[in-house]
């Protein structure tokens, strides 16, 4: 085993820990500060995944247009199924047709989100044309239905993608809980390309609120108790972690191979 490959297996591990830990100390109530490199920084690969996987960003390719509509599915794409897994609002990153959907309940102030998301992209990136990811909101913190709106209104200005990791990035720095510092995250989501003047005049409109409703009623019906909570292909994980997530990622791709 090379050195190269010894260094991306101990990341990998040690990220898979810090995930773990964020989760279970979010189960007792409280928030694990976790290091997190930049998205644009190299992102170890999962477990046993191939040490030469490529790590390239995946495309936002739900981002919706003015009026709150998703984008219209062209000729060659089947119609896709609006149900309790994902809404036609639902933010996407990934191929719009991809045959293997990972979808996320997350809330943007959750420690363990902010974990698990290079683990997510680097699944991805492993399967650029084959996996999408379905974002759906649960804000469980103070001051994360805010979080959200700013989410939202970027989605609009079409920058959902840099918006979403730059709050990632400086997590630590707004949601404080039980005392979130939003204007840090305005301020943040501001450096990352946001209009916040057009975003703050359009963050309550019914549209947004309408999804946030709708994010949060799915999450009940399906069970959600925490974040991140995934669903592959409508498959819950058989137990909590990042190698679950990759290895019914990887059985879903092959399976959609044959």
């Amino acid at each position: 085993m090379n050195r190269r490959t010894i260094v991306i297996a101990i990341a990998a591990g040690a990220l898979a820990l810090f995930a773990l830990a964020a989760f279970f100390f979010r189960g007792a109530g409280e928030d694990a500060t976790i290091d997190f490199a930049p998205p644009q920084a190299p992102i170890a690969a999962p477990i046993d995944a191939a040490p030469d996987a490529p790590t390239g960003s995946a495309t936002d390719t739900g981002a919706a247009s003015a009026d709150g509509e998703a984008p219209a599915a062209s000729a060659s794409v089947p119609a896709p199924t609006w149900n309790v897994y994902v809404r036609r609002h639902s933010p996407v990153i990934g191929p719009a047709n991809a045959p293997v959907t990972i979808v996320e309940f997350f809330d943007p102030s959750c420690e363990a989100c902010r974990a698990f998301y290079p683990i997510v992209k680097q699944i991805m990136a492993q399967y650029p044309n084959e996996v999408r990811l379905v974002l759906r909101y649960t804000p469980l913190h103070e001051g994360s239905d805010e979080a959200v709106r700013i989410l939202e209104t970027a989605r609009r200005q079409n920058v959902f993608e840099p918006v979403l990791e730059a709050l990632f990035v400086e997590q630590p720095q707004w949601a404080v809980h039980g005392n979130p510092q939003l204007e840090r995250a305005w301020t943040v989501a501001a450096g990352a390309g946001l209009d916040v003047t057009q975003a703050r005049s359009g963050m309550m409109a019914p549209a947004i609120t309408t999804a946030l409703r709708q994010d949060i009623a799915d999450a009940t019906a399906l069970g959600v108790r925490g974040t991140p909570t995934f669903f592959v292909n409508e498959r819950p994980l058989p137990s909590f972690g990042p190698q679950q997530l990759y290895d019914l990622v990887r059985a879903e791709v092959e399976a959609a191979r044959q």
